[in-house]
């Protein structure tokens, strides 16, 4: 199930289901709303989306009114997160999924989103999608790839091959918006060989792993799994990957599992791809599915879009990568 594409004139509400709005300056705001203005979108907020308390969040009832009045007004044909954080997997056993399941619409956010975008997946049938936040779009550079690819997804009903971006970034550029550092993309990395097709489940690992044990985790069957791993706890990222990926792989149904993309770490993990090819090879467990390295999304600039519940075809050989996404 699908919501509506977005369209020129639609409106989008920004809701808080983590941290708080805020957090974000006026400047940021500002730049985010010229910038979806720009592609023909109207902007609105909802009612708590600015409240903060110690934990730069919002209780569980603000935030829940503000994702069941978002889904509900008729007037909203998409919903976009203000930011990520570390607590949107307090409300799933607070939302009234029949809302949303009478109300399709767009959802996208990625990071700590992760949770309620595969929860309402699971839950509702409800394509959802990983992309970027609300404030991800106040960018003052290097945002033509993530804008492109946001229209691909959430304003296209077309499928669309994913190609690497040309330059990424890893900079607080929230803090500096002059000071950027660019750095030249080395492009698609393919750890395994093989061909598959199947549907997305995934973002980001750690977040995704909360759902295990509960009904708000997707099934990996069939699946092509969207893999990525940030460093905002300053943990050993290459660690956190390694056991967060053996977690996932101990499922009952891994074993149907079809594919593994995984997106760009951050450049303060240091991770090397000697390491990553050598963590990966060393799992029995993927020697026989595609597996394919320096994805475009997670928590470095740019980023694609990409639908959870939708459906994909990689192809991946010594000479050529192609990621396909054939329905979002």
């Amino acid at each position: 199930m699908t919501g509506d594409k977005l369209k020129r004139g639609d409106k989008v509400c920004v809701i808080a289901p983590s941290r708080s709005l805020g957090i974000i300056s006026q400047h940021v705001i500002e730049l985010a709303t010229t910038r979806l203005n720009e592609i023909g979108l109207e902007v609105c907020f909802s009612k708590n989306c600015h409240q903060m308390d110690e934990f730069h969040s919002s209780s569980i009832e603000a935030r829940i009114d503000d994702l069941h009045t978002a889904f509900s007004d008729k007037t909203v044909k998409g919903i976009l997160t203000a930011i990520g954080g570390h607590n949107s997997n307090q409300l799933l056993n607070k939302i009234d999924y029949s809302i949303i399941k009478s109300n399709p619409k767009i959802l996208c956010g990625f990071s700590d989103i992760t949770a309620l975008s595969n929860a309402i997946y699971t839950k509702t049938e409800l394509i959802t999608y990983n992309g970027p936040h609300f404030s991800t779009l106040g960018m003052a550079q290097g945002l033509d790839y993530t804008i492109e690819y946001f229209k691909k997804c959430l304003m296209s009903e077309n499928g669309y091959s994913i190609t690497p971006s040309q330059y990424w970034s890893d900079d607080e550029w929230y803090i500096n918006q002059d000071q950027r550092d660019f750095y030249p993309n080395t492009g698609y990395q393919v750890i395994n060989t093989g061909q598959a097709s199947g549907t997305i489940i995934g973002g980001n690992l750690c977040t995704f792993n909360l759902l295990q044990g509960s009904c708000f985790l997707p099934e990996p069957e069939n699946a092509i799994l969207f893999l990525e791993e940030d460093n905002l706890l300053e943990l050993n990222t290459l660690s956190e990957f390694d056991r967060n990926l053996q977690s996932i792989i101990h499922l009952k149904s891994f074993y149907s599992v079809k594919g593994i993309v995984i997106g760009r770490f951050q450049t303060a993990s240091q991770i090397t791809l000697e390491q990553i090819c050598k963590l990966i090879h060393s799992k029995p467990e993927l020697n026989s599915i595609p597996v394919i390295y320096n994805l475009d999304f997670g928590h470095t600039t740019p980023q694609i879009t990409f639908p959870i519940g939708g459906e994909a075809e990689i192809i991946a050989t010594s000479t050529r990568c192609e990621i396909m996404i054939k329905k979002h």
